[in-house]
């Protein structure tokens, strides 16, 4: 490598969480890098996104930035409450005394992801780590003595690695030749931010609420989280439903108003529509084992278990400590071990996530008569079985069997 200043001993590209993560994990190891970006600083970041920060994903924050996890536990909050109903009858309550967790760290916290974005840029510009905006990456030629990476405008930059962690329509996913493979759900699905000061001062009613066939809802499927400065309003679509006319201004409000009250008919914030994708890149390193896929470039997962940011992080972070043994390797065999050992570790979380994600989806989106007469026999026996209510209660985030790879965590 030579001494210009383009020429780093890994790249990344990708400024969203999960680049951000692959850069700090980086420098944790004391590897010197730099973050590629195609959009410009001031990017418009609308809308929650990732709420739900796993303990596991909290962990890792603070193993590679001390302070990093346990500000955003600072900032988030955890709701003690887990609430279920049944075409409106209360099928499963439990309210927990504490967070659970280790430490400084609780089983989750609930913050925006635009507020995790904030807290890891700080910890970037401390770090001395740069954001490159508007240098998308728009070639990628690797060798196996190393990668050279064109960017938009006009740079060349030559690494011994490059972490690909630019999202689901990655370029570099792209110029590696890996191809996403997967289908996407049958129904459309219309997630809302719903703006809550009290919740930041102590609203008293914080819970997690997943409603069946939810009659304010008229009949649809109803997640509601609260998460800090607000709640996240998830609604299936069923049917012949046009997601686009039901998240319209004035159909958005009405669900507000019956699902939530009047009072919370002024505060929508933010309305997106998705079909949700459930698919895993081929191959997660390329031909010469120098470029490495993380997060959305390797695979899309509906949001199920909160499954998408919190398998990133770990994605980036072993591409980080495979990079790191690798590049202290004393030969070209070893090296390639390492990275063939991140690939399959991380493919291996990637199908176990999208099975998981995909029998939460297929439960939801399932109107089989088996699947629909164990939801209503559960219902009844609710009343009399708390494991049935809690079967109810679970089903719709995915299994919770362990996972094929315990140092992962459940993702």
């Amino acid at each position: 490598m030579s001494g210009d200043t383009n020429d780093k001993p890994a790249l990344v590209a990708g400024a969203g969480p999960v680049g951000m993560t692959a850069a700090l994990a980086l420098n944790a190891r004391g590897i010197e890098t730099a973050i590629l970006e195609a959009e410009p600083e001031d990017r418009d970041r609308d809308g929650s996104r990732a709420i739900y920060v796993h303990g596991a994903t909290l962990r890792t924050f603070e193993r590679i930035c001390p302070g990093l996890g346990t500000d955003l536990v600072d900032e988030g909050l955890v709701w003690p409450t887990r609430r279920t109903l049944y075409k409106g009858k209360e099928v499963f309550n439990r309210t927990y005394d504490s967070p659970g967790g280790s430490g400084d760290i609780p089983h989750f916290t609930s913050v925006p992801q635009v507020v995790t974005e904030q807290y890891m840029h700080e910890a970037l510009e401390d770090a001395g780590i740069e954001i490159h905006w508007e240098s998308e990456v728009v070639s990628v030629d690797s060798s196996p003595d190393g990668v050279t990476v064109e960017t938009g405008d006009g740079r060349e930059w030559e690494t011994e690695y490059l972490i690909g962690a630019d999202g689901g329509g990655s370029n570099v996913r792209k110029e590696i030749g890996a191809n996403f493979e997967g289908d996407q759900s049958e129904n459309a699905f219309i997630i809302a931010d719903v703006e809550d000061e009290a919740i930041d001062d102590g609203h008293p009613d914080l819970e997690r609420m997943f409603h069946y066939d939810a009659p304010e809802a008229d009949g649809r499927n109803v997640l509601l989280v609260p998460f800090t400065g607000g709640w996240r309003l998830d609604i299936q679509c069923i049917g012949d439903d046009d997601p686009e006319v039901l998240s319209s201004e004035e159909q958005m409000r009405e669900f507000v108003r019956d699902i939530m009250g009047e009072e919370y008919e002024d505060k929508l914030k933010w309305v997106s529509t998705y079909h949700f994708l459930q698919v895993m890149a081929d191959t997660f390193v390329d031909e010469h084992r120098r470029v490495l896929l993380a997060g959305e470039a390797a695979h899309l997962l509906a949001p199920f278990g909160a499954r998408g940011m919190n398998s990133g992080v770990p994605d980036a972070d072993e591409a980080a400590s495979a990079i790191s043994v690798a590049l202290d390797a004393e030969t070209e065999g070893v090296a390639h071990n390492e990275i063939e050992l991140f690939a399959a570790r991380r493919e291996k979380a990637a199908e176990y996530n999208l099975s998981a994600a995909g029998q939460a989806l297929e439960y939801l989106q399932g109107d089989d008569p088996e699947t629909v007469l164990r939801k209503e026999v559960a219902a009844e026996l609710s009343d009399y079985f708390e494991v049935a209510g809690e079967w109810l209660d679970d089903a719709p985030y995915g299994p919770h069997e362990a996972p094929p790879i315990v140092s992962t965590g459940n993702y």
